[in-house]
């Protein structure tokens, strides 16, 4: 863009690699990262580490000291101008005399966006926004969801042959995938604010699908979509995190058996007798989830693919074959024509081990 030295996108690339620290941490919040520099060199640097404590303008601020008066401040979020658990740090870069400020991109909340430059603006302060946008953008993808659109980024998650195949026909799926790809996965459940599943998948795996293996002190919640509540008040998923059951019909007696072991009810009850899955992704984003992963089995994922819901496929695929009466990736119907088909972009590809990940974009 325009107006930016490569000084600029040096000292703003090193903010978006700070906010990157944030990964599996931050959520509800967004991840920031902060870089104050004078005189070319950098004299203070933070990260948003945890909601509720400190933001990262601030962590930078408290390591320049005296010296931000007169400094450049680099964000990779816009500084925030409202009072949340956390005093506006569009204030504080204002009160440290910083003579500019230089943000990767508009903060999406309606509370904050673009309050927080204007207020910069009108204290006299230099304010810049754009620079490195589409890289801040996609490090906080699910955040933007959720405040743009009330849904959180859901992603779906598969391992399967490279016929397509999920699991033999008696359900053993166990392990399709190598190591490499197995230990991948733990990080994709790390970053993401809740992990959602079926009840098909409780029922035949009993899976506890909590993170192992990743430095983190934050588990993902747990979603189970059981429209009849008959997950068992003893399934592995119960332990540990929080986790919510959505239904369709409310049943006393099973709920308090599922409230007792630790569970949240959701009742959201759609038209055709199952949950409303589009109004199960507006609670959980009210429940400040940004980023949703499923690992579940082809009937929820199809489901969730025919209603436009899923932003991103990981694909990841075993250099094998399972044969065509091995389960399927998805259940969904046959389209009309072919012009009606459901069509993916591929954004990134890599070998894990001996097997390949492939992302997919809608």
């Amino acid at each position: 863009m325009s107006g930016f030295t490569p000084e600029d996108h040096l000292h703003m690339a090193r903010a978006l690699q700070l906010a990157a620290r944030g990964l599996y941490s931050t959520s509800p919040n967004p991840r920031v990262g902060c870089v104050i520099v004078k005189n070319g060199k950098i004299i203070g640097e933070g990260w948003h580490q945890k909601a509720g404590e400190p933001h990262a303008e601030i962590h930078a601020l408290l390591q320049a000291g005296m010296a931000a008066q007169g400094a450049t401040a680099y964000v990779s979020l816009e500084p925030c101008a409202h009072h949340g658990r956390t005093p506006p740090c569009a204030d504080a870069l204002i009160g440290a005399g910083v003579a500019r400020v230089v943000a990767a991109a508009q903060d999406p909340n309606p509370n904050v966006s673009g309050q927080g430059l204007a207020r910069i603006k009108a204290a006299g302060i230099e304010a810049q926004c754009g620079l490195l946008e589409p890289e801040a953008r996609a490090l906080n993808a699910g955040f933007f969801k959720r405040m743009v659109y009330g849904h959180p980024l859901l992603r779906i998650k598969t391992a399967s042959s490279l016929d397509g195949r999920t699991a033999l026909s008696s359900g053993e799926s166990k392990w399709i995938t190598g190591d490499a790809a197995r230990a991948d996965v733990h990080r994709l459940r790390a970053r993401s604010c809740a992990i959602l599943t079926g009840i098909g998948t409780v029922l035949a795996d009993n899976p506890q699908l909590n993170v192992r293996g990743v430095d983190t002190a934050r588990q993902p919640v747990k979603v189970i979509v059981d429209s009849s509540l008959r997950t068992p008040p003893d399934a592995a998923i119960l332990q540990g995190a929080k986790t919510l059951v959505a239904c369709a019909a409310p049943d006393a007696k099973k709920a308090a058996a599922l409230e007792a072991a630790g569970a949240e009810i959701l009742c959201l009850p759609g038209s055709d007798g199952k949950v409303d899955l589009h109004a199960l992704l507006s609670r959980l984003a009210q429940k400040g989830v940004n980023e949703l992963m499923t690992e579940a089995g082809p009937r929820l994922n199809g489901a969730l693919i025919a209603a436009g819901l899923a932003d991103e496929w990981v694909q990841y695929l075993a250099p094998c074959l399972l044969g065509t009466a091995a389960r399927p990736l998805f259940d969904l119907n046959e389209p009309a024509s072919m012009q009606q088909r459901l069509s993916w972009k591929l954004t990134d590809q890599r070998m894990l081990g001996g097997d390949l990940r492939l992302t997919w974009r809608k």
